[in-house]
């Protein structure tokens, strides 16, 4: 932690409430140095809360060292990222095991990041290449039980129709509480989120992707929440920015222009609605 920042972190535990959360962001993919900065400017500039998703064993660790440093501010996920190859059978029940582990501890963890391979599947079928999705739907079978033995929120990646699919399994598995990141799908499979009362979040592409901001109008604020999937980098006026945290304050003054609600309004129900969903 460079110096500075447990303090900085510490005092604002004194402070009013922030105002913020950034509901999925790759903590681990940024370097030690770039983590600590990021980290102390959020907190400096009013984001309560980070909800750090992991990509496998390795990366819930590494997540779970930083919730233990900050706890309360950074809130962890367990999982594993679908955009991969699948886990061996071992590798698979080790992080299960890890995972319930940290659940008999008395842990406060989501499950996540996990979902189906969209863009690694579509890419590979575009170059004529076939995809057996077989292994990575038992892969995302294996965590929504998991989400539902434990009664854990649960972090999906899911766009266009692999959110059907992973919406037929948390149905299966009477999953409740589910967070699709960063969703992109048909209006017919938003109605379904929205009457399940799935949560949506979206990133700073609202403020210049036409298709989220159309979705943005339509997904009930009640069931919405902001994040930056960082260190992803963004476009539009963000063209060059590394992606920080802070970036959902300009997340959630969009989400208010689209809703035609005053800025404090939509910040106080972004932020009531991240931890109510995670639990922090």
């Amino acid at each position: 932690m460079v110096k500075g920042t447990k303090a900085i972190w510490e005092a604002n535990q004194l402070d009013e409430p922030a105002s913020y959360v950034d509901a999925h962001i790759h903590l681990d993919k940024y370097t030690v140095e770039e983590r600590d900065r990021l980290l102390e400017e959020a907190f400096r500039e009013g984001v309560a809360t980070v909800v750090a998703v992991s990509m496998d064993l390795a990366s819930s660790k590494i997540n779970a060292e930083l919730a233990r440093r900050y706890p309360g501010s950074v809130h962890p996920a367990y999982g594993f990222h679908p955009e991969q190859e699948p886990p061996s059978a071992q590798e698979r029940e080790r992080l299960l095991t890890w995972i319930r582990e940290r659940h008999t501890a008395g842990e406060a963890f989501a499950i996540g990041e996990v979902g189906l391979p969209y863009y690694m599947r579509t890419e590979r079928e575009a170059a004529g290449k076939t995809f057996d999705e077989t292994a990575h739907l038992e892969l995302l079978e294996s965590f929504v039980r998991l989400a539902a033995e434990l009664d854990c929120p649960i972090v999906l990646h899911a766009v266009y129709e692999d959110a059907d699919k992973a919406y037929e399994l948390l149905r299966r598995y009477n999953v409740s509480s589910a967070h699709f990141h960063w969703f992109k799908g048909s209006m017919q499979t938003v109605e379904r989120l929205i009457e399940a009362g799935y949560f949506i979040s979206l990133t700073p592409d609202v403020v210049y992707e036409p298709e989220i901001i159309a979705l943005a109008k339509r997904y009930p604020l009640e069931l919405m929440m902001t994040e930056t999937d960082g260190p992803w980098p963004h476009e539009g006026p963000f063209a060059g920015q590394s992606t920080k945290p802070p970036m959902v304050k300009r997340v959630a003054a969009e989400i208010a222009r689209l809703k035609g609600l005053p800025l404090a309004e939509a910040e106080t129900a972004l932020l009531r609605n991240a931890k109510r969903f995670y639990r922090i």
